[in-house]
């Protein structure tokens, strides 16, 4: 009870909620207890926010947009305007333990963040990105201290002039670094050139904006004077120096004792975690803010060895998923649009908005132009580097916390903040539009009249178990041509909706390699391989790295293929071999990815169906020993993988057997009351006759001892099973993908291998052999590409374009 003097009211304050309650069969409302309601919060504020997140994918928007916009409508502005709605979900009572619990993922969050922010790369950002950066920071910065004059002398009267500079200065020139990374690798412009400048620079604007905001904390105190805000700044960092010389040594002994291939200990995940909440208590008894003590461990851990990213899988999703979205519910519960009221509100927010893009954008865009980034870019540039996210709502809610904002400036600076994020994508596809229609290129197919040019391969994975293969394929696709074979081996690296898929990007620009994640060693044979291979004369391989979700990495393989000017791409099957022969899918992504470039590739397709083509490591060339089956029947596509077998057959160690199926006379080898494409007579007259012209050429050209050819009349699906089942103890086999012949599986769940692939891929057949499956380019229809490659010039970086 508490009673005032002056009036004789008595007010009750409400009791603390109890944790648990005793259940609705004894009487109780489980509202009415703090772990129930706050069970209710989470879920429904995570289901409310992953259904827009579904809403709002068409636009291409990052998901922290559908978690503002959850927080925004789940508050005041709109479903709390009901009052019944409001004390029922979100009691007033209920709010410490919600704000607890949010700002408790917050630190982990933040601690994640810090671990995402390699400090080494910031220092090696090149000059035009710390321009860029500065730029972006000042002049934004500049125009937010304008901004807060005007705000000081109309809505947000009467606070303190210092604190509220420097919060509004901050807030107008943060760039939040995991959206921006989302919204490219959504244009797919993570890995170009704008991509990594953009990248950079907002790595170095998000480190300049936590040392902005822990000052505008430390001006912000409640005390007024400036004794308490020196000491505030000069604790912080003696804090920072201790963490550095007392907490970093304490986590590199952890990382350096956590070994590749090794559990990390339990005790050290332990240990890390408490010293982050314990640097949290530091920071918040210095008062600065419980934040920056997670943030400053997060960046003090190291990112080498497998400490660091057992660390983001540990804590991750369970951060990300249930804690976060709670932190904008608490901010969009202090979020009340109807605050904005009359014309002088809404005109306010179009300053504000105005204010923090055109400082933004005009101040990256000219000083982009400056260093002879093409306008274009330079413009997108601006766009991308105005982007906000979780980092603006946490600098506005310190500020409310702090009584430096008031509710309207809260709530104007919100909106802005959220409009300013939505608009990026949709502009900058618009401004920037790399992708147009080309000339076509000579050299789509392996199959060609000029057998002296180059052959380029893009060879594809997605795991290290298959670089040994892939390797004992170029090794045996080498010839002897005068100019060789250039290979483009690029690493598809999925990216997820988790926000650690952005340290991948660090991790895969890291090094010209971007197969391992890990600090380079001499005993990792995987490197030796390809460095050594690397070296030969007359192989040039270069590593290139595609990071996008696997719903959309097709556009990237194809695009990057046309850029290089391929021949011929190689994919992995999306089934590999069990130790018990059998074949297991690795998921539906990736069959669905190879559908998807068999559809729309710029050249010629083969899906590589791995059995251990080889061993499990990379055989030396004069080691190479195999035998390559072609198999005939005719058609585009079997003309091309007789073509790559006639290359393979220049190889002093491979023996090349070309098997040629023919129906008997008057006959058909198709099942014609099955097949649902009909194929016309001159049609069929044609590729006959392109057949025999090819079969006759090669003829003419082989002259190797370990050359073999031979017909083989067949009549029936048995009869051709024989003649395979005969050859299986080959190395690989060479087939086409659509085959004029019957199909030999009576079902089977990868019909796009055509009906020989899908047989060799089967678990009947072999469990020795391995198989190319190749599509021949078929020139029909105009393929998408970069303006950047358009000249195809070999000695660009080797990122997707």
């Amino acid at each position: 009870m508490a009673t005032s003097n002056h009036t004789n009211v008595t007010v009750t304050c409400p009791a603390p909620m109890k944790a648990t309650s005793n259940g609705s069969w004894q009487g109780d409302n489980p509202l009415d207890y703090a772990l129930p309601l706050a069970i209710l919060q989470i879920c429904l504020v995570v289901a409310f926010t992953r259904t827009l997140a579904l809403l709002l994918k068409p636009l291409r928007q990052p998901r922290v947009i559908a978690e503002i916009i959850g927080g925004i409508l789940l508050g005041p502005s709109a479903f709390g305007r009901s009052e019944k709605f409001l004390h029922t979900v979100f009691p007033k009572r209920s709010m410490t333990v919600l704000d607890t619990l949010a700002n408790f993922g917050l630190v982990f969050f933040l601690f994640l963040v810090g671990l995402e922010l390699d400090l080494r790369a910031i220092r090696r950002t090149g000059s035009k990105a710390l321009a860029i950066a500065l730029a972006g920071i000042t002049f934004p910065f500049l125009l937010g201290i304008g901004t807060s004059v005007i705000l000081r002398a109309t809505v947000s009267k009467g606070v303190a002039q210092g604190p509220f500079l420097v919060f509004m200065g901050v807030s107008l020139s943060i760039t939040a670094f995991p959206v921006l990374a989302r919204i490219l690798a959504e244009l797919k412009l993570l890995t170009t050139d704008m991509g990594r400048i953009a990248m950079s620079a907002a790595a170095v604007n998000d480190v300049a904006a936590w040392i902005l905001l822990a000052l505008a904390i430390a001006l912000s105190g409640t005390e007024s004077s400036p004794l308490v805000s020196l000491w505030v700044l000069l604790s912080g960092s003696a804090f920072i120096i201790f963490c550095i010389f007392v907490v970093r040594p304490v986590l590199s002994y952890m990382a350096e004792r956590s070994f590749d291939g090794e559990p990390v200990k339990e005790i050290y995940i332990c240990a890390t975690l408490s010293i982050v909440l314990a640097a949290g208590f530091v920071t918040d008894t210095i008062g600065i803010h419980v934040l920056f003590g997670a943030f400053i461990v997060g960046i003090l851990v190291p990112k080498d060895g497998p400490f660091s990213g057992v660390l983001i899988e540990k804590i991750e999703d369970l951060v990300s998923g249930l804690l976060l979205p709670l932190y904008f519910v608490s901010s969009g519960l202090k979020t009340n649009v109807a605050t904005i009221q009359g014309a002088q509100s809404w005109g306010l927010l179009v300053v504000v908005i105005f204010t923090a893009c055109f400082g933004k954008i005009v101040g990256t865009t000219v000083v982009s132009m400056i260093l002879k980034v093409p306008r274009n870019e330079a413009l997108a540039l601006g766009f991308l580097m105005n982007t906000k996210g979780l980092v603006e709502l946490i600098v506005l809610n310190i500020g409310k916390d702090r009584k430096v904002l008031n509710d309207q400036t809260f709530a104007i600076l919100v909106l802005m903040a959220l409009f300013t994020t939505f608009i990026t994508t949709p502009i900058v596809l618009t401004i920037y539009k790399p992708a147009r229609l080309v000339k076509s290129y000579k050299h789509r197919t392996i199959q060609r009249k000029d057998l002296d040019a180059e052959l380029r391969i893009l060879a594809c994975f997605h795991s290290t178990r298959t670089i040994p293969s892939l390797l004992n394929l170029i090794e045996s696709s080498r010839g002897t041509r005068r100019h060789g074979l250039c290979v483009y081996a690029m690493h598809l690296m999925e990216l997820s909706e988790r926000s650690s898929a952005i340290s991948m990007v660090n991790k895969a620009r890291k090094n010209g390699l971007p197969f391992w994640n890990k600090k380079r060693s001499d005993n990792d044979h995987m490197v030796i391989a390809f460095e050594a291979y690397h070296q030969l004369s007359s192989v040039s391989i270069r590593p290139m790295t595609a990071i996008s979700a696997f719903d959309t990495i097709h556009e990237d393989i194809c695009l990057s293929a046309q850029g290089k000017l391929v021949s011929l791409i190689l994919l992995p099957f999306h089934k590999h071999q069990r130790l018990d022969g059998a074949m297991e899918s690795l998921g539906h992504s990736f069959h669905l990815m190879n559908k998807r470039v068999l559809k729309k590739a710029p050249c010629s397709v083969g899906i590589v169906i791995d059995r251990g083509l080889g061993g499990s490591s990379q055989v030396s060339a004069s080691n190479v020993s195999y035998s390559v089956v072609v198999l005939f029947f005719g058609g585009r596509d079997d003309r091309e993988a007789l073509a790559y077998g006639s290359r393979m057959a220049e190889h002093p160690g491979i023996s090349l057997t070309i098997i040629r199926f023919l129906p008997q006379q008057g006959k058909s080898l198709m099942d014609t009351t099955k097949s649902s494409v009909t194929i016309g007579m001159e049609e069929l007259e044609h590729e006959k006759k392109a057949d025999e012209e090819f079969l006759k050429e090669f003829k003419q050209g082989f002259t190797t001892e370990s050359t073999s050819y031979k017909e083989k009349v067949v009549e029936s699906k048995a009869e051709i099973i024989s003649v395979l089942k005969e050859m299986s103890k080959s190395n690989l086999f060479l087939v086409g993908r659509q085959t004029p012949t019957m199909p030999l599986l009576d079902s089977t769940d990868c019909s796009e291998l055509g009906p020989l692939g899908s047989f060799l891929a089967s678990s009947e057949f072999s469990t020795l052999a391995s198989a190319v499956v190749i599509q021949q380019y078929n020139p029909s229809g105009p393929v998408l590409i970069d303006e950047r490659a358009e000249a195809g010039d070999e000695t660009e970086p080797d990122t997707p374009v």
